[in-house]
């Protein structure tokens, strides 16, 4: 028997001996199955240790791709195993000698360079026993899992006992000896290149996965208060309060504590037990998109992750499955209300960090929070937080609170060295957990204090079907070139410690608009969403099921014809296959008579399937403004369609964050146009569209597109109508503001509108911040609000066509009966 038989004897054994107790797992499959087969392959491994290489044969076995056991070819030459350690074996105090090349890979390298016509993937393998961070004083986590530290064969029995039936492989990106040979380097040069190549490479990816090296929390609070922005801090307060500098920094030392979270890789595994039978429990699955680019970008990037926020579960979901696909889960950002008894410490180890509602007035305490933050992003921590700041009770995408952004875009001008990437999630539920909170919220219940009576409420509600929720990555945003976009001379402006330039507030103000455009972008369009969105643009909230499905058909070819982007879901199945499934989660209710079923939904699923029509409502805006130009003009030629859309188009933009610029509108709005009479919604006739005959079927779904966005129209043109009834500077814009709402509160009533987000006082408050940005109103010195003498013409224009004559007429004489209250009002005071 040679000696490489007999190896591959014994290690085939050690195999069927590991596998009688390890259990393992490929991290992302797809990066190993796209492999080109057509050439050999050789693996590479970090470090020695047959445990590792009989878990990656395992792997490959398990799925069809080349053994590293085996032998494999390169030309002439025929290596005995397809494998190589990048480092060479340690003794058995666990010591290496790093300096040596694999003989393996200079073989490799000179066949490439003696064969021309020859090639081979290089491809990096990590293997995870367990995922655990390293930590300085924590022995028992040094001891048994993975970390940064250098280990022996102890240490490595040890692990594969305890931590073997969780154990991960990742699979790298094939690198191609061929190219590196071709840079004409020479072989020496080429075998350094390689070798750097990978350990680049793996030091990132083990960053990536188990994170990176951590001190223990006691140690990096104490750090803390040594850092100068600090120091200058404590310094500051013992002044300010007249107390001694020692009592200043224990203040100080308490806040560091209140923070900080203690990462712990017991409480990740309990959590991911734990969630794993919770999400099977209560969701009929979760599904996935687009993470293989946050798999790609990680290792090397400090990343932020920027979710939405409609529950309280968002961030539990997201680190379980970053924790499920190999990458480290973030440290979060949670509110102190959070930091509840068990609840509280068992999230603080699970990676969050808590928390004030507000910062003013405690200036050592923004110092310490500053700091802490500045140093997870300099350790290459990934980091969560929502900018939304809290839940969004409306199912819309709140306006961006941009204080964590500014706190990160000041932490990367003192210290850009890692660079740093958000990635927006987008988060779509079919029925969110805290809905029967979120409907007596709606309408117009206190938002309630948490507490932990909310968990015992919310198993209870575990018999009903919440259906499926998507999570869904959008394209990340590197922040150095949104600055070099942004203000193109950053690079050359000294980093210091408390840097403050004058354009900080404008580029966090755009930051945010462009997470919150890059959320949006992810959108995940449910069953829920569609029927929801066809119901309440109905009037009476109801439709046979057949003319229901029929508009789900159409809001379905839509949505597939001209995408929302590259990262937003739609659902599979036609408009049957949709009703089916929300008919099951009990979403809608139906009554059948001698023609049919009609389907409807009740005062309280009215109420709450807002919320559903309302995560997607940025996605439908545009072409339902599109349609409701049709609404009251039989024929429209395209250049009035773009001057009356782009007209509108800003406003909606800035209050749902759309993902289209006015630069680009013109195309867009071509490619609705399109589809629109691909589905039988207009005719076209040279460059004029014409719309169906009213009484057709075509030109009713045209309608009920349309209706997705008339009260978004109404607010807008009732908080204009207020302004040009008080003149010229005539209000203040919190008063224009406060009208608006009084205003919008009675016209639902008057008009039966079950959605409670039409008088949401801050939609106004942006409306009208969105009106001066544009320039369309100004305020003079006191405040007031003054506009441009055209606005009444324009609004009027611009109303007639996407508003019906009853509605305008109905706004106009609430507004007419409201200034004559004031005016009899005002003499009574007098």
């Amino acid at each position: 028997m040679t000696p490489s038989v007999l190896h591959r004897v014994v290690f085939s054994a050690l195999r069927r001996i590991l596998y009688l107790w390890v259990r393992s797992e490929t991290i992302n499959p797809g990066a190993s199955t796209s492999l080109d087969r057509s050439r050999p392959i050789v693996y590479v491994l970090e470090s020695p240790a047959a445990t590792d290489l009989a878990v990656v044969d395992h792997e490959c076995t398990r799925m069809g791709l080349p053994r590293p056991a085996l032998p494999v070819a390169l030309g002439p030459v025929l290596e005995p195993r397809a494998y190589f350690y990048l480092t060479p074996d340690a003794d058995w105090l666990g010591r290496q000698d790093k300096r040596g090349a694999p003989p393996t890979l200079q073989r490799l390298v000179a066949a490439c360079a003696e064969q021309p016509g020859e090639d081979a993937l290089l491809v990096p393998v990590s293997v995870f026993w367990g995922l655990s961070p390293d930590s300085e004083s924590s022995p028992w986590k040094l001891l048994f899992a993975d970390s940064w530290a250098v280990t022996g064969r102890l240490r490595r029995l040890v692990t594969v006992l305890i931590l073997g039936r969780k154990t991960r492989v990742q699979f790298a990106p094939a690198i191609s000896l061929r190219a590196l040979v071709d840079a004409g380097k020479g072989p020496e040069r080429t075998v350094r290149m390689a070798q750097r190549l990978l350990r680049v490479h793996f030091r990132q990816q083990r960053a990536a996965v188990i994170g990176p090296d951590i001190s223990h929390r006691r140690h990096l609070v104490k750090g803390l208060v040594h850092a100068p922005l600090v120091r200058q801090a404590i310094a500051d307060e013992a002044a300010r309060e007249n107390i001694s500098p020692e009592r200043a920094e224990a203040q100080a030392l308490r806040y560091g504590n209140e923070i900080a979270s203690d990462y712990t890789y017991t409480a990740i595994r309990f959590l991911e037990v734990v969630l794993s039978w919770f999400w099977n429990k209560i969701y009929d699955g979760i599904k996935v998109s687009q993470i293989e680019q946050v798999q790609q970008i990680a290792p090397g990037h400090e990343v932020i992750y920027v979710p939405c926020h409609r529950s309280h579960i968002d961030y539990l979901l997201l680190s379980y499955l970053l924790f499920r696909n190999g990458l480290t889960p973030p440290h979060i950002a949670a509110g102190i209300n959070l930091n509840m008894p068990v609840i509280g410490g068992l999230l603080r180890r699970g990676g969050a960090f808590f928390m004030r509602r507000t910062f003013k007035g405690n200036p050592l305490y923004t110092a310490v929070f500053n700091e802490y933050l500045h140093t997870l992003f300099t350790k290459g921590f990934p980091v969560e937080y929502f900018v939304e700041g809290g839940r969004s009770r409306t199912g819309r995408m709140l306006q961006p609170k941009t204080g964590m952004l500014a706190i990160t875009l000041r932490s990367y001008l003192r210290s850009s060295r890692t660079p740093i990437v958000f990635v927006p999630v987008y988060i779509g539920y079919e029925r969110v957990l805290e809905g029967r909170t979120y409907l007596g919220e709606l309408r117009g219940a206190s938002k309630k204090k948490e507490s932990l009576l909310d968990i015992f409420k919310v198993l209870g509600a575990l018999k009903q079907r919440f259906g499926q929720v998507s999570v869904n990555f959008g394209q990340p945003i590197r922040l150095s070139e949104f600055l070099d976009q942004q203000q193109p001379g950053w690079r050359g402006e000294p980093p210091v410690e408390d840097f403050k330039p004058a354009w900080l507030n404008q580029a966090t103000h755009r930051l945010g608009e462009r997470v919150a455009c890059g959320i949006n972008e992810a959108a995940a369009i449910n069953p829920a969403n569609l029927v929801a969105l066809a119901l309440l643009s109905t009037s009476r909230q109801a439709l046979d099921e057949s003319a229901l499905a029929r508009v789900l058909d159409v809001f379905l070819a839509l949505l597939r014809s001209v995408p929302y982007s590259p990262y937003t879901t739609v659902p599979e199945g036609d408009g049957l296959a949709l009703i089916a499934h929300v008919k099951g989660m009990g979403l809608v209710a139906e009554q059948t008579d001698a023609l049919g079923r009609i389907l409807y939904l009740t005062e309280q699923n009215a109420v709450l399937m807002t919320y559903y029509r309302n995560n997607v409502l940025h996605v439908f805006a545009l072409p339902a403004l599109l349609a409701s130009l049709f609404q009251s003009a039989a024929k429209i030629d395209r250049a009035q369609v773009l001057r009356f859309a782009k007209a509108l188009y800003p406003f909606l933009r800035a209050e749902l964050f759309i993902r289209w610029s006015v630069e680009e509108l013109d195309a867009v709005i071509d490619q609705w146009l399109e589809a629109f009479v691909s589905q039988g919604l207009l005719r076209r006739e040279a460059d004029t569209y014409l719309r169906p005959a009213p009484s057709s079927r075509q030109f009713v779904l045209l309608t009920l597109l349309a209706r997705g966005i008339t009260q978004t129209l109404q607010r807008f043109y009732m908080a204009i109508a207020l302004l040009l009834n008080h003149g010229q500077y005539g209000l203040t814009a919190e008063a224009l503001e406060d009208l608006s709402t009084v205003m919008a509160q009675r016209i639902s009533i008057l008009h039966g509108l079950n959605a409670p987000e039409f008088f949401d006082k801050t939609l106004f408050r942006h409306f009208i911040q969105a009106l001066v940005e544009a320039g369309v109103v100004h305020r003079n010195e006191e405040g007031k609000l003054g506009y441009q003498d055209r606005l009444g013409e324009l609004a009027e224009g611009a109303a007639k066509r996407v508003l019906s004559a009853e509605v305008r007429l109905s706004i106009r004489q609430v507004t007419l009966q409201r200034n004559d209250e004031l005016a009899v009002a005002e003499p009574a005071r007098g």
